[in-house]
C-alpha cells in the first residue's frame, strides 16, 4: 500500500526519488487540539464587527493567515476592501478571545509520532498560519526535543499563506534547502493540504476535524488518517 502510494507521487509529480529527511507539521488540529477553541473565538470575535462566520467556516478555512481570511469574509459579506492593518485590529480580537479559553491538550498520539520519526533520523519543523508568539513558545515547550524556533514558518514569514505554497516552500528552506521529495507534510485542513500538494511534497491528512474525508481527498491528500494516534501507528515512510 505504502509503496504504491509513494511511486503515484513520484509519477505525479516526475520525481525520480523519495528520499524524506524533514516531516513539516502544521499546528492547530495536528499538534494540538485546539480547532473547538479557535471557532469559537472567530466565531464570537467576527459577530462584534458584522460578520457572520460559522464553525464550518473556521474549519474550512483554517491555516490561512488571519488577516487573509478576515479580508475575504468583509469583501463577501459587506462588499468592502480593507487595509491589512483593519484586518490586524480585527485578528487581535479574536486572538485575545482565543487566549482567554483553556489551554488545548496536544493531540493524542502527537508525541509517540514525535519520537517515531525522530528514530528515524527525520527533522521535525512545524509551518503554522499563526503567529502569535505565546504559541510559538508553547511549541518551543512542548516539544523541545524535536523542535527549535529555526525550524518554524509562521504568518510573518511569508506574504501568501495557505492555500499558496509559500508556506511549505519556506518549510523546505528552513529544513535545510530541500527539494520537494525530501519532506513529508502532515495536514488536516483542506487549505494546508492544497499549500502542501502545490508546493508538491507528499501530503498526509489526519482529519481530526468535522469535515468528511473526500473534503481532504479532493484537496489532493496523497493518504488520509482518521488520527495521529492512527497515523503513529502506522507510520512506515523510512
Amino acid at each position: 500500500m505504502t509503496e504504491q502510494v509513494i511511486q503515484g507521487y513520484l509519477e505525479k509529480h516526475g520525481f525520480g526519488l523519495f528520499s524524506p529527511k524533514a516531516v513539516l507539521f502544521d499546528m492547530d488540529g495536528v499538534l494540538y487540539d485546539s480547532m473547538p477553541n479557535h471557532a469559537v473565538a472567530w466565531q464570537e470575535s467576527m459577530k462584534t464587527f458584522g460578520i457572520h462566520m460559522t464553525a464550518d467556516d473556521a474549519y474550512t478555512t483554517e491555516g490561512a493567515r488571519g488577516i487573509d481570511t478576515i479580508r475575504m469574509m468583509v469583501k463577501q459579506q459587506q462588499g468592502r476592501d480593507i487595509s491589512l492593518e483593519e484586518a490586524q485590529r480585527m485578528y487581535d480580537e479574536k486572538t485575545r478571545l482565543f487566549h482567554l479559553m483553556p489551554e488545548a491538550k496536544m493531540m493524542p498520539g502527537i508525541q509517540d509520532l514525535m519520537q517515531k520519526i525522530h528514530a528515524d533520523g527525520l527533522s521535525i519543523g512545524v509551518v503554522t498560519g499563526s503567529g502569535q508568539r505565546p504559541l510559538i513558545e508553547r511549541l518551543l515547550r512542548d516539544f523541545k526535543e524535536y523542535l527549535d524556533e529555526s525550524r518554524i514558518v509562521t504568518a510573518y514569514d511569508v506574504k501568501r499563506g495557505k492555500p499558496y505554497p509559500d508556506p511549505y516552500l519556506m518549510g523546505l528552506e528552513k529544513a535545510g534547502k530541500l527539494n520537494p521529495w525530501e519532506a513529508i507534510v502532515i495536514e488536516n485542513a483542506p487549505l494546508g493540504v492544497k499549500a502542501g500538494v502545490a508546493a508538491r511534497i507528499f501530503t498526509i491528512a489526519v482529519n481530526t476535524g468535522p469535515l468528511k474525508d473526500d473534503v481532504l481527498k479532493d484537496a489532493g491528500a496523497t493518504l488520509v488518517f482518521p488520527t495521529i494516534a492512527s497515523l503513529a501507528e502506522h507510520w512506515a515512510f523510512k
